[in-house]
Parts: structure tokens; C-alpha cells; sequence
């Protein structure tokens, strides 16, 4: 039950509910689809390699065991660095919290929700912040990190279903087609599967409690437990929350950024409970804040572990008082100052809130591609290892499980380079320019730095059992 209530924190939230709104109905199958393809595999072998290899590294051991070192490198950079293009979409969420807390009610639309400037203030407000308390130590960002993720995520998205359940059942209108028909959606055309090709990174981030598994009763038996239950719930929260907006709002006019808030401030005004609006978005507020200080410190430490075996150039090996990164923490803050800044170029905060969402899968999408390789790579490379754990059925299992992964992510990755028709991104010859440049860039650097690495660089006091 424990390893279920991690992996469920570790995965659901509540940012990303209005992209896939608009798809009412067909939506269940996006969830349900992405599950069963993506979640499962990734959780169920990141399982059987960490308990194969459990050497702190994770996804670099994984892959420096298959593939060797410099895809091993690049698979735990891509780790850390979508996570950081990531920021600047849950901090827009954010923002958006703060705007509406106070706003209107009924309000459709929130003009300083999409006042350029004051989302990048808030932004970088918020990131800096949190930057300059991780740079205090664990200690000290654990203590808001707590209790963030209940206040700011379960409360709300319980809240939000049951608001919703209440105005199906009174009988009020649903602004949702509740036709069967679109339940699966139209997969011919490719342009409506570009917002739902962002659903499998939803369900991402399950390969880091995975360290776990060996610490778990029985790990055979009860991992799949623990994985399968918490996909179940995942799984149920996304779907009902997701309902829930397309229940009042008509799907044509969904804002990415503001339609949570909006569907909050409808079901609390019809049913007289107005007054709570402040208080839901300021909890929201809370858990993005939460959030965003766990996550600064987390997948930058894992990059600081390896480069103390060569990878990372000295300078970003420096360590504060409190043993916080604090090098990589700063090089961290500034690519995300960067990427705020789009704001100013991209023709609305929608489309710069998407193409860093499309930035984001596309690179974490490689990642796990290099995972899904290396499963199966590793089960024909080490048939006889023992292992604490292992897939179902084996080696046919790895196979199975390993093959649906990689399709499923090969399928989304072409997909995140294709522009929605649903949202106004201006220029298609800038979409195309920002990903492709910001794929290639942020796959060269750390092949360039892997490839000018020096001796010098191994810091032989800090080695641990990583290449034990």
C-alpha cells in the first residue's frame, strides 16, 4: 500500500487535465490506451532492471549496462533536462492560480491569466524561490514539500469529482457529447492525436520508485500489486477529472491554462459555494509550489551522482555547504529563465504552455525508448542473472511488455512534432523551429560533454558502488 500511495503521488496531477478535455468521452480510451501501452511496461521493467542492477545511478546503470557509457549518459540527461523544460509549464500553472484567485466568478476568461508579463514574473518569482531553498538542503524543501501534494492535489481533484458527480446526477445539462460514438476516438486523423500524444508523459516518472522493489515483502508477488492498483486509481483520477471540465465547458472552447479553474468557478457558483473558489485555487497555488521544490533538487542530484564518475566537468560537481549541487541548480535555473522567456516571442501563453509540453515528451520520450531497449537488450544479454524480481512470464514477457513500450513511445514521439489544430501557435514554421532546435540541442550537449570529458573529472572520494 505504501508503494501505491508513492507511485500515485509521483504521477497524478491535475495541470494537464483541460488538453485532453475536449475530447469528452474519447478521452477514457487516450487514459485506458496510455495505460496499458506505456505505464504498465515502464513500471513493470524499470522493476525488474533496478532489481537486476541496484547501483545508485538507475536509468544510467540501465543503459550503461546495454548500450554502454555515453547512451547511459545521455539517457539520465534527458532525465534531468526535460524535467527542467518542464518547469516553466506547471509554474504557467501557477500562475494561473494566482490570477484567478479573486477573479470574477463566472468569468470565462481571466485577462491577466494571459498577460505575458505577468506570468513570467510570477514564474520566475516562484522557480528562484524555491531554487534558494533547495540550495538550504533537503531539509529544509521536505518541510514544504510535505504536505503539498495533499493539499494541493488530492483535496482539489476530490473536490472537483464529487462537484462533478453532483451535477450529473441533479440532472443539469452536460456540454460533453455523451454520444457512445465517441468513445474511440477518429485515429485517421493525425492532427487530433497531437494533444493526446502528451497523455503518456502523464503517466511518467513511475521508473524512479522502482528502487524500491527490493525493499518491498515478496516483491514477486506484490510489485505487480502495487503497480497495477496504483495504475487503477491514476487511471480513475485522470479520467473522472478530466469528465468533470468536459461536463461544463463545450469542448471548442477549452483553455489549456485557465479551463480548471473556470470549471471550478462554474460548478462552485451554481452550487452556491462561490466563496470557496479563493481558497481552491490558492491550494492549487500550494501543491504547484510543493512540487516544483521537490522536483528542482530530485533528478539533478541523480545527474550530480554520475558526474562524479567523470561525466560532468568539475564545475558542475560543486557542492555547497549543505551538499546541495548548487553549480547544476544554477545552470538548472537559467535554461529555465530561458525558456520563460519564450512567452515574449510565442502569440499566446497557450501555445508556449504547449510547444514546452511537446519539448518535454519528445525528449523524456528518448529516454524511455533507450529503457525499453535496454530491457530487453539486458534479459538476451544476462539470461541467466538472478533477479529479485522479474516481468511476467519472463523472458516472453520482457519481450511483449518491452515491444508494446516501445511502439507506444516511438508512436508519440513522432507525434509531439506535429502542431494541434486545436490551439493557435502562430507560425507552424516556429512550432517546427523551436522543437527540432530544441531536440537537437539538448541531445548534442551531452554527447559533446561526454565526448571532451577528462580524467581529471573523477572524483575517486565520492565514487560510490556505481560501477561496483
Amino acid at each position: 500500500m505504501t508503494l501505491t500511495v508513492m507511485n500515485v503521488a509521483a504521477v497524478v496531477s491535475l495541470k494537464g487535465l483541460a488538453s485532453e478535455a475536449g475530447y469528452g468521452l474519447g478521452s477514457i480510451f487516450y487514459y485506458l490506451f496510455a495505460a496499458i501501452m506505456f505505464l504498465i511496461p515502464v513500471s513493470l521493467i524499470s522493476a525488474e532492471l533496478a532489481a537486476s542492477f541496484p547501483q545508485k545511478g538507475g536509468v544510467y546503470v540501465w543503459v550503461k549496462e546495454a548500450f554502454g557509457k555515453r547512451l547511459g549518459f545521455l539517457a539520465i540527461w534527458l532525465q534531468w533536462i526535460q524535467n527542467t523544460i518542464w518547469f516553466p509549464t506547471v509554474l504557467t500553472f501557477s500562475a494561473v492560480s494566482i490570477a484567478f484567485i479573486g477573479a470574477n466568478p463566472n468569468s470565462t476568461n481571466v485577462a491577466l491569466a494571459d498577460n505575458k508579463l505577468y506570468v513570467a514574473i510570477v514564474c520566475f518569482v516562484i522557480y528562484w524561490g524555491a531554487t534558494l531553498v533547495n540550495l538550504r538542503g533537503i531539509s529544509a524543501s521536505s518541510k514544504i514539500s510535505k504536505f503539498g501534494g495533499l493539499i494541493g492535489t488530492i483535496i482539489p481533484a476530490g473536490l472537483l469529482i464529487l462537484l462533478a458527480a453532483i451535477w450529473l446526477f441533479s440532472g443539469k445539462p452536460l456540454e460533453m457529447n455523451t454520444s457512445m460514438k465517441t468513445l474511440v476516438p477518429n485515429l485517421s486523423n493525425l492532427n487530433n492525436l497531437v494533444l493526446a500524444s502528451s497523455i503518456f508523459l502523464y503517466f511518467a516518472g513511475m521508473e524512479l520508485s522502482s528502487v524500491h522493489v527490493t525493499e518491498i515483502e515478496n516483491p514477486q508477488k506484490n510489485y505487480p500489486k502495487a503497480i497495477i492498483l496504483a495504475s487503477v486509481i491514476s487511471v480513475t483520477i485522470f479520467i473522472l477529472g478530466t469528465l468533470a471540465i468536459s461536463f461544463v465547458l463545450p469542448s471548442n472552447s477549452i483553455n489549456l491554462t485557465q479551463g480548471l479553474f473556470i470549471a471550478f468557478d462554474k460548478y462552485l457558483t451554481t452550487f452556491h459555494l462561490g466563496f470557496l473558489s479563493p481558497v481552491i485555487f490558492t491550494m492549487l497555488v500550494i501543491g504547484v509550489i510543493a512540487g516544483v521544490s521537490t522536483w528542482i533538487g530530485g533528478p539533478s542530484k541523480g545527474l550530480l551522482t554520475v558526474g562524479h564518475q567523470g561525466m560532468l566537468p568539475l564545475f558542475l560537481q560543486k557542492t555547497n555547504k549543505n551538499g546541495v549541487q548548487v553549480n547544476i541548480l544554477l545552470v538548472q535555473g537559467c535554461i529555465v529563465s530561458i525558456l520563460i522567456l519564450l512567452f515574449t516571442f510565442m502569440p499566446s501563453i497557450q501555445s508556449v504552455y504547449q510547444v514546452l509540453t511537446q519539448l518535454t515528451s519528445i525528449l523524456y520520450l528518448v529516454m524511455y525508448i533507450l529503457l525499453f531497449l535496454s530491457g530487453i537488450k539486458l534479459r538476451i544479454k544476462y539470461p541467466d542473472m538472478k533477479r529479485e524480481f522479474s516481468v511476467p512470464m519472463g523472458k516472453a514477457g520482457m519481450f511483449l511488455l518491452g515491444g508494446l513500450g516501445l511502439f507506444s513511445a516511438s508512436l508519440a514521439f513522432i507525434l509531439s512534432f506535429l502542431p494541434p489544430n486545436q490551439i493557435k501557435v502562430g507560425s507552424t514554421l516556429n512550432w517546427y523551429l523551436i522543437l527540432i532546435l530544441g531536440f537537437v540541442i539538448f541531445i548534442t550537449i551531452p554527447l559533446v560533454i561526454y565526448h571532451f570529458r577528462k580524467p581529471s573529472w573523477v572524483q575517486n572520494n565520492k565514487v560510490d558502488d556505481i560501477e561496483k
